[in-house]
């Protein structure tokens, strides 16, 4: 997902459509799209701010309702992998989950250990 277009250029495409000028020729003068311009006249017209509005699911993912859950069972069962972890929430909590996502899961609760090599 790309970022968000800065809020000073959001300000002088509006400003510039507001001064009388056609929303194509607003786009072709800030090398935006058209559509571009006509959401920002349109967000500017309903809320008042050009503001961004925030990106991504913040909290709401297959796993956010089981993360007490999760701390609990790895904390029992010492040394086990993402995989079993991964089997363990598809039999146990009917989730069916990636395992890139358990490993992001236990990095945010903390939970996350290096193995050590036996030999250095």
């Amino acid at each position: 997902m790309g970022r968000p277009h800065p809020i000073e250029l959001r300000r002088r495409v509006v400003d510039f459509v507001e001064e009388g000028h056609s929303h194509r020729s607003a786009a072709a003068r800030f090398r935006v799209s058209v559509r571009f311009v006509n959401d920002m006249v349109k967000l500017k017209r309903e809320t008042g701010d050009l503001g961004a509005k925030p990106q991504g699911n913040p909290g709401r993912g297959k796993l956010s309702g089981v993360k007490p859950w999760v701390r609990s069972y790895v904390l029992e069962q010492k040394g086990i992998t993402l995989d079993e972890l991964v089997v363990a929430l598809r039999e146990q909590k009917e989730i069916e989950v990636d395992r890139s996502s358990v490993c992001r899961l236990l990095q945010r609760l903390g939970l996350t250990y290096k193995k050590r090599s036996s030999g250095g």
